[in-house]
């Protein structure tokens, strides 16, 4: 098995600023802080630890590029496009829409470099240059939506690599499983009406965006059925995680039978994550991947995409980046340094009110149409 790899050094560049979520104001009293919660350098020591660990030779590196307006607009707004371009020449930056989600100078650059690696290791694995592959982009993209940026977001990374697909790669039907601990909120609203595209999101119970990722949330018109949430109760570890793996993302590929997967990779469910109230280490995160890959394997050729979104411990997020390409590779390079502390807590067994929450997702699955039924 060949699994494919993207980083550029210019994702470690991305400038969040010295607000810790809020930007600095001292008349609300959010002091300066040397790093933005969303800061680069989580996502470059993941970088370092699969290099330093060996992990590195065992993957096939994969060059990003920038993607085109073209490719941007078939999710985006021209006007949004416009104005984070415009906003990123400013000398001090912008924000991408929120108000908390602060870029410097030459954002822009960045952000379409994420967008683009993201279609470029979806184009490596359509056209069989590789079986699977992660491309390890900042910053994140799942929060986005058409007409903004939004929870640290400016481009939808794996909307605009879906869009890509189906666009030019010649894939009609694709899933996207969002597994980051916050609402995949962006293409749930730009896939709402569309029976092509699964979404099924896997994340902690109104956490981001607020009140946001309900199970009634299902698709409208012609997409109806097609979008499933799994609102997790806070303190789910890698129990309740691996059965809502086992009960309804596994049925849900199996029912829809994609040709593509495409995941939005955030490790803020671990347990040492400061913007959540989980518990998953990397068994929890191998058995996601496990998950999706089986699948893929029955459905779609093999044809896997991971794209990274968030996660915000520097101490762990690298050893749960790790521990999923490993999966992904076939290979084991270096155990969890940290799983003898967060494995040993308490939590970790599925609990009834969880079993409750996901059971009830999964009443759900019979109205996703297989193609022989569509």
């Amino acid at each position: 098995m060949s699994t494919g790899y993207l980083w550029h050094e210019v994702f470690g560049w991305h400038d969040t600023g010295t607000g810790t979520l809020f930007p600095a104001d001292p008349a609300a009293g959010h002091q300066p802080i040397s790093h933005h919660v969303a800061h680069p350098d989580t996502k470059r020591r993941m970088h370092e630890l699969i290099c330093v660990s060996g992990l590195i030779d065992h993957l096939t590196r994969i060059t990003g590029r920038e993607a085109t307006r073209e490719e941007i607009t078939r999710v985006h707004t021209p006007a949004h496009v416009d104005r984070i371009a415009a906003e990123s020449e400013q000398p001090k930056g912008g924000d991408a829409g929120d108000g908390i989600s602060p870029f410097g100078k030459g954002a822009y650059r960045i952000a379409a470099l994420g967008a683009g690696s993201a279609i470029a290791m979806t184009e490596a694995v359509v056209r069989g240059e590789v079986d699977n592959g992660y491309a390890l982009v900042n910053p994140a993209g799942h929060h986005a939506l058409p007409e903004t940026g939004l929870g640290f977001c400016i481009f939808n990374n794996v909307a605009i690599a879906a869009k890509h697909a189906q666009a030019v790669l010649g894939i009609e039907r694709l899933a996207i499983v969002d597994w980051d601990v916050h609402h995949g909120n962006g293409a749930q609203a730009i896939f709402a009406d569309d029976p092509s595209v699964l979404t099924v999101s896997l994340h902690q119970d109104r956490c981001f965006p607020p009140n946001s990722g309900l199970v009634e949330e299902r698709g409208t018109g012609a997409g109806e059925g097609y979008n499933v949430n799994i609102p997790m109760p806070v303190g789910c570890g890698d129990g309740a995680y691996q059965y809502a793996a086992e009960t309804v993302i596994g049925p849900a590929l199996d029912a829809f039978r994609p040709e593509l997967v495409l995941v939005a990779s955030g490790f803020d469910p671990n347990a040492m994550d400061p913007l959540a109230r989980q518990l998953v280490t990397t068994r929890g995160f191998t058995t996601l991947t496990r998950t999706v890959m089986d699948a893929a394997e029955r459905h779609s050729q093999g044809r896997l995409v991971l794209v990274q979104e968030g996660g915000y411990s520097p101490v762990y997020v690298p050893f749960c980046g790790l521990a999923t390409i490993e999966t992904l590779a076939g290979v084991h390079v270096l155990d969890d340094a940290i799983l003898p502390v967060v494995g040993g807590m308490g939590g970790h067994d599925l609990e009834p009110h969880q079993r409750a929450l996901v059971d009830r997702v999964a009443t759900h699955l019979g109205d996703i149409a297989s193609p022989s039924s569509a």
